[in-house]
């Protein structure tokens, strides 16, 4: 029997041991002193790999890797956090007059509560002035942190900052002259090297596991908003979240985040760190200002597929789609369009939409961005000033809905005008138009495509659509056979392709 793919944070819930994970200092590192200016005007020591290391000592399948390890775990630490959580009724956000179509999907909590939630997590100590690096998810909302350390040392930590986008953060203890881990880096990476990862998975006790980096630059897990993972086959349990990735010079090449098991929540032998070329910056930023600040366009993007290159007129299936322009923002200032392909950034090729918004929310507000677009058929250029990214990005939500399509590919889909109401009740803005997806008959093209119920239709074959007759209208014209949708859900646009073009 199949089991369904998961991805799974490796983090424990409940138990009262900490989780501990490697990180070592070790004796043959070179590296120099990073200051990273504080809120207070101090300066954080923070060690980084210099460009050409030594050779480190000799480690081999013969003599083993204890050298690493050993200088590589006293700078690992267990984080144990604790949190007041509270449950209470909310009332559902389909209690209006489309109620009854998308009520069923609520699942409301009746019975208000409040429980005190353990987790178990680890962390690297990234500065000997007691600075950890960590995942977000490991200490987000906690009422109480204790770090302990690998002298069984027993520190209460606090929250310095962190960001979910990534899933790091920043913890600092009240000590100095702790080992600490130096920062790799992780751009050199390659398939095939080899990784150690520490941590306390399921709680036994700091454990050390060795594998090869098996991928990198993984993204489009939905795991993260941002996403450039290095993913490894060195097991990572559930209680390695936050701990280290390190290579064979003992440096830190990641922080151990997540897994994907099939209908289990231990190692399957495909686990995903983020990089420290990825969490340094963030780390800068959460100890200068306590928040990350990240570039901004204003758009909505995808990855071009095969089946759109080819409704946009395009050979190569490369770029990122602007599915929607939002109105006030930099890209709208520039002169950007829905339908506009990004092709490249200050000349660096855009492979698909991942790399696009990683790129951008790199940049610091206010840097002017060279943007390369393909727009009907014609390259140009366009230059961008880069605005900064809302702290609540400014997105609308709403679900999908149907419309009849007998003998073309939409048949099986029923829609119903987009009114006011309804689209509150979507969380799709009231400036939308469109048409709603009321019903979807499960096998149909439409629903192999994933189109779901209450997603708003707002555009066919590049026509906008006000109303149900322009819509049936728009679908006479199009022969049936092929047909290019703009599709909004829960505030989000993007294309999709239905038939043969597909």
């Amino acid at each position: 029997m199949r089991g369904t793919v998961q991805i799974r944070k490796s983090i424990i819930l409940g138990g009262a041991l900490l989780v501990a994970i490697l990180g070592g200092l070790v004796g043959w590192r070179a590296s120099g002193l990073f200051p990273i200016g504080g809120n207070s005007g101090q300066f954080v020591p923070v060690f980084l790999a210099s460009e050409t290391p030594p050779r480190p000592a000799e480690v081999s399948f013969l003599s083993g890797f204890a050298p690493i390890v050993k200088s590589a775990l006293p700078s690992v630490v267990n984080i144990s956090s604790k949190k007041v959580t509270a449950t209470q009724r909310d009332m559902s956000p389909f209690s209006g007059p489309f109620g009854d179509l998308f009520g069923p999907f609520w699942d409301g909590s009746d019975v208000p509560r409040e429980r005190l939630e353990q987790s178990l997590g680890s962390g690297v100590i990234v500065s000997s002035e007691g600075y950890i690096l960590t995942n977000n998810h490991v200490v987000q909302g906690a009422s109480e942190i204790e770090v302990a350390l690998s002298d069984d040392r027993q520190l209460k930590g606090r929250i310095i900052g962190g960001d979910a986008k990534t899933d790091l953060a920043v913890v600092k203890v009240e000590s100095s002259k702790l080992p600490a881990l130096t920062l790799g880096n992780s751009s050199g990476v390659q398939v095939g090297d080899f990784a150690f990862a520490i941590g306390n998975p399921f709680g036994v006790g700091q454990t050390v596991t060795m594998g090869i980096v098996g991928a990198i630059g993984r993204g489009g897990l939905n795991i993260e908003q941002y996403e450039d993972f290095i993913q490894t086959d060195a097991a990572i349990n559930p209680g390695n979240s936050g701990g280290a990735l390190i290579n064979v010079r003992g440096e830190l090449i990641g922080i151990n985040t997540a897994i994907i098991a099939r209908g289990s929540s231990g190692n399957q032998g495909v686990g995903f760190a983020v990089p420290t070329n990825m969490a340094r910056p963030v780390m800068e930023q959460i100890l200068k200002q306590g928040k990350v600040v990240r570039g901004w366009l204003g758009v909505s993007i995808q990855t071009m597929t095969p089946e759109l290159a080819r409704s946009f007129g395009t050979k190569t299936p490369q770029g990122a789609l602007i599915a929607e322009v939002q109105p006030d923002t930099p890209a709208a200032k520039a002169g950007l369009q829905r339908g506009d392909i990004v092709l490249s950034v200050d000349g660096e090729p855009v492979v698909d939409s991942r790399r696009l918004s990683l790129k951008i929310s790199q940049a610091a507000p206010g840097t002017p961005v060279q943007l390369k677009l393909l727009r009907e058929g014609r390259e140009q250029n366009v230059r961008v000033t880069l605005g900064q990214l809302p702290s609540e990005p400014n997105r609308a939500q709403g679900p999908p809905a149907e419309e009849r399509g007998k003998g073309t590919v939409l048949e099986g889909l029923t829609v119903e005008p987009l009114t006011v109401d309804i689209a509150r009740q979507l969380g799709v803005s009231p400036q939308t138009r469109g048409v709603v997806i009321a019903q979807l008959r499960p096998g149909t093209p439409a629903a192999a495509v994933g189109l779901e119920r209450g997603d708003v239709i707002e555009e066919v074959n590049r026509q906008r659509i006000t109303s149900v007759e322009e819509f049936e209208r728009a679908i006479r014209q199009s022969g049936g056979t092929s047909i290019l949708l703009l599709i909004n859900r829960r505030g989000s646009s993007s294309y999709v392709v239905i038939g043969e073009n597909r």
